[in-house]
């Protein structure tokens, strides 16, 4: 198990990454979430910077009953651009972080994946299934190159 310890980020994030853009349509999101199955997207400006991240409970939030409206009104809340409900202020790890240190933060603050960011630009995502497979990889005492990222 000590070969977890020196895991990093980068060995063991994905790199084929799905996307999308601050003016997309919550209709829009919707679409990724469901082809994708994910929980969360992050959100990429034209320049590359990520500047949100979005989930479905952001999502949700866009349709929630409340005292002024108890039916919302489908069609114009989902035309509503990513960049009204998602989430600016969010936690990230740089590629370079060690793995162990990933997994502290997906537990402590209860979160399924967290982006990796190299300055502003997005270069993968983490996510809990990606540390789980680095725990099991260390088990079994294989170490990947640093070439070869942990499967």
């Amino acid at each position: 198990m000590y070969e977890f310890l020196r895991y990093l980020t980068e060995d063991v994030m994905a790199v084929d990454l799905v996307t999308i853009a601050p003016d997309a349509t919550l209709r829009d999101a919707e679409d990724v979430f469901e082809a994708h199955g994910f929980n969360g997207l992050p959100v990429v400006a034209a320049d590359g910077e990520m500047v949100g991240f979005l989930t479905q409970l952001d999502l949700l939030r866009a349709f929630r009953f409340d005292d002024d409206t108890m039916f919302p009104p489908y069609p114009s809340i989902a035309r509503t651009p990513v960049a009204a409900v998602m989430t600016r202020e969010f936690r990230s790890v740089r590629p370079r972080t060690p793995v162990f240190r990933v997994l502290e933060k997906l537990v402590k603050f209860r979160t399924k994946s967290l982006p990796v960011l190299d300055g502003d630009r997005l270069v993968g995502i983490i996510s809990r299934e990606d540390v789980v497979q680095a725990l099991r990889k260390a088990g079994s005492g294989i170490l990947p190159s640093r070439d070869e990222p942990v499967p």
